[in-house]
């Protein structure tokens, strides 16, 4: 699925059921995102236990079925464009939590590693990542919408060798309670994706709608959950 903040407009809302304090922002060309989505749901309340103050670790899952590469033609830089991008939650049959992309242009020897991140973490110290045990990078944050933040770091040809040569990607950023929050990211299959053919648009729009459809009928389920614990309540 695209990169894009349209895209996932109800998937960084929910990763705020992980932590009420987990906010942060890339914008470089790239080819036209999708329609936007609606909105699922609101976020739930923080769980008490990470409430607690230390680091906390989240062991993602993709939402998708595999790593999905888009190309397109930026006309101002009359250059190819792709990326490579896939979506993370805490199972595989729940809303993403956030969302990894690496952009390629071609001809150029800096890649981009960019990041959908959710809203409510601290923006000034950007974040971190490594692949496995290797060195530790460094990114900031580029831009912020009600529903999520792009954070973004310049990288070369070797950092992408480790993404497709590693198990896990671990993104290190810090919430309002200015507690670490490690994300772990499976790279199964990136390497085969990032250096495969790009996805045919009519197959990328096909499966932008079905999930799209996906999305609706959870937020419907969820939202007929909520009315009907609400009504089951008795009042004070």
């Amino acid at each position: 699925m695209p990169m894009s903040i349209q895209r996932l407009g109800a998937a960084a809302l929910a990763a705020s059921m992980l932590f009420a304090g987990v906010d942060a922002s890339a914008q470089t060309t790239q080819p036209k995102p999708p329609a936007q989505r609606p909105a699922q749901q609101q976020p739930a309340q923080q769980p008490q236990q990470q409430q607690q103050q230390g680091p906390l670790r989240v062991e993602l899952q993709p939402t998708q079925g595999d790593w999905t590469k888009v190309c397109g033609k930026d006309p101002a830089a009359n250059k190819e464009i792709c990326y490579t991008t896939r979506d993370f939650g805490t199972a595989a049959d729940q809303p993403p939590v956030l969302a990894l992309a690496v952009y390629d242009v071609k001809g150029d020897d800096q890649r981009i590693v960019r990041l959908l991140l959710p809203v409510a973490l601290l923006l000034r110290p950007g974040f971190r990542f490594s692949v496995d045990k290797g060195a530790t990078q460094e990114g900031g944050f580029e831009i912020c919408f009600p529903n999520g933040c792009f954070a973004e770091a310049k990288v070369k040809g070797p950092s992408i060798d480790q993404m497709k040569k590693g198990t896990v990607m671990n993104v290190a950023v810090k919430n309002q309670a200015n507690n670490e929050v490690t994300f772990a990211l499976p790279l199964a299959g990136f390497a085969k994706a990032f250096d495969g053919a790009p996805i045919d648009p009519k197959v990328l729009e096909d499966q932008q709608k079905r999930l799209e459809q996906e999305l609706q009928k959870r937020a419907e389920e969820q939202r007929k959950q909520l009315e009907s614990q609400q009504s089951a309540t008795p009042p004070k």
